[in-house]
């Protein structure tokens, strides 16, 4: 083999004009995904769920295959696309006569937050960490969790969120990233603090330390009680 061997690195054995049977097989594939999400509905495009992504990616690997080597025939791919949408479209006739389905093949809405506080509970039995939906919720304008009555996170990814009314504003947990943010170990003056890991708030006194409650983190941080600002 010889290195730098720039025919070699960008065709390999194939002759040149097997790049117009690309953009041909590439053509060819882009219609293909085109009529299936056609078929599949606005909802297939804007909002998938778990199932609908699996979905894709078997067809993106059918369509990758078909697109770039020239020993993948193009009927039997046509084949796997037409199969695979009749068969999200009975997929999606069984949800919709079966609740059990539904919730095994798209899953269920999971509350992340209830009554100001992250619903520990609830993550915790889905195996999720708290990271990610803070910065959902920071890009979404919320400062802090005693700003949210209620806060769900969909099958299709997004965080439906409901709010108290300002007046009705609960101290809670700032969502600041932690270097704006002081933790403390040993409560430096009487307030209300909020665990920095669960968002427990409790009262404490000056010099008090001791580990939350509820998930036993010694991290500290003064609950915020700023309202929203729209």
């Amino acid at each position: 083999m010889k290195a730098f061997d720039l025919h070699r690195m960008m065709l390999d054995k194939a002759p040149l004009d097997f790049l117009g049977e690309v953009a041909l097989r590439s053509l060819y594939t882009f219609i293909l995904v085109f009529l299936f999400l056609k078929i599949a509905g606005r909802r297939g495009v804007r909002q998938m769920s778990l199932f609908e992504v699996l979905i894709i990616l078997t067809l993106g690997s059918a369509a990758g295959d078909v697109a770039f080597y020239d020993d993948v025939p193009m009927l039997p791919v046509l084949v796997v696309f037409i199969s695979l949408a009749l068969f999200y479209r009975l997929v999606m006739w069984l949800m919709a006569h079966s609740e059990r389905l539904e919730d095994l093949l798209e899953g269920k809405p999971i509350i992340i937050v209830e009554e100001g506080e992250l619903a520990w509970d609830k993550l915790r039995a889905a195996n999720l960490t708290e990271v990610e939906f803070y910065m959902e919720l920071r890009v979404s304008g919320v400062e802090q969790l005693g700003q949210i009555r209620l806060a769900i996170l969909e099958t299709n990814g997004q965080i439906s969120t409901y709010y108290y009314r300002d007046e009705d504003v609960r101290p809670g947990l700032s969502l600041m990233p932690a270097g704006l943010v002081p933790r403390f170990m040993v409560a430096p003056e009487a307030g209300d603090y909020a665990c920095v890991k669960c968002s427990e708030v409790i009262a404490m006194q000056a010099g008090d330390k001791q580990p939350c409650p509820r998930c036993k983190s010694p991290e500290w941080s003064k609950a915020s009680r700023a309202i929203r600002i729209t």
